[in-house]
């Protein structure tokens, strides 16, 4: 089993953006620090939900400040960027790295953000194919071109190539985060591991993934590569002495940061939203994840792994919103839940 955590940079009620970032930077260093497998980025645009604008960017830092462990985006907004720039970046991480970068990418959701990068409703709505089939053209081919109404381009060499990494894989990791039956179908005919959100229960990530190896076949992908596909499962964790000091750790801060992070987000058209109850969801939240002591917390990976099939977890570990606690909760994840998965 391969657990990593989830760093969104949130802001937490009377915190500076700064101070979120820094807790950000300073939780992925400990995460290598206390063993973790990877460490998986959040993007985010003009709302305190998480600061970070670009998973990408932080992710070469990241990757600068650390040696073994894994560093991948969680997502990179596909609608917001454009494919062969965001495949140059992750071909360049790739290389640069050795190898550790993972390129996870998503819809995003139909916010303003589309307006103010230009990309339009429609990039949101009917374009993510598109876009993800020229961003996989891009880190497989020798050279591309650009072929569909949105990017038409003549052919050019794809420089750097990502097979270029000496003695490692050819190409980085891709991901596809997956909400939704048709998102699912997407990733599975194109063979890309899915990253499954923190609000799922067990029930809903294991049939997202039956759907998932239903179309990975009907597809023609062999059925060992459709066996050992690489899902993430996002999730939060708390390592506390019992299940009520952690799950009260979380109660006590999570609600303000997710009615002051949520209700920041504007549409692009003035559609209508439905906001989570924020403490109903926190209260979820703890029920569905590893909140509580280190057996609690074990148990409950290992009962997602036998459900569902997947073994890899991002687990958001900056819940209480305090910089040492954050690391203290780290390195508790690392050093007491690791040892009791095997």
């Amino acid at each position: 089993m391969r657990v990593g955590t989830f760093v969104l940079a949130a802001q937490f009620p009377g915190q500076g953006q700064g101070e979120a970032l820094h807790r950000a930077v300073r939780s992925a260093e400990v995460a290598e620090e206390s063993g973790l497998d990877a460490v998986w980025l959040a993007e985010h645009h003009f709302v305190p939900y998480g600061v970070c604008p670009s998973a990408v960017t932080l992710a070469a830092l990241l990757l600068g400040r650390t040696r073994r462990i894994r560093v991948g985006t969680a997502v990179s907004v596909l609608p917001t960027a454009h494919p062969v720039a965001l495949g140059e970046q992750a071909a360049l991480l790739h290389l640069t790295s050795g190898g550790r970068f993972s390129l996870g990418v998503g819809r995003g959701g139909p916010w303003v953000d589309l307006e103010v990068f230009g990309a339009g409703l429609a990039a949101y709505e009917t374009g993510f194919a598109d876009s993800l089939d020229l961003l996989l053209d891009w880190l497989r081919r020798p050279s591309v071109a650009g072929r569909s109404q949105r990017y038409s381009f003549r052919e050019v060499p794809v420089v750097p190539r990502p097979d270029e990494l000496i003695g490692g894989p050819e190409r980085p990791e891709v991901i596809v985060a997956c909400t939704s039956p048709g998102s699912v179908r997407l990733a599975g005919e194109r063979g890309l591991p899915m990253l499954l959100g923190m609000h799922c229960g067990d029930e809903e990530k294991a049939e997202m993934v039956a759907l998932w190896r239903r179309s990975a076949l009907a597809a023609g992908h062999p059925p060992q590569e459709v066996a050992t596909a690489g899902h993430v499962s996002a999730g939060v964790a708390q390592i506390g002495r019992s299940t009520a000091e952690a799950g009260e750790t979380l109660l006590k801060s999570m609600p303000g940061w997710f009615r002051q992070g949520l209700d920041a987000h504007m549409t692009v058209d003035g559609r209508a939203r439905v906001m989570r109850d924020p403490v109903a969801y926190t209260e979820l939240l703890c029920r569905l994840h590893p909140v509580g002591p280190p057996r609690l917390a074990a148990d409950r990976l290992a009962a997602t792994a036998e459900r569902t099939g997947i073994r890899r977890f991002a687990l958001l570990t900056e819940g209480s919103g305090d910089l040492t606690a954050t690391e203290e909760n780290v390195r508790r994840l690392g050093e007491d839940v690791l040892p009791l998965l095997g």
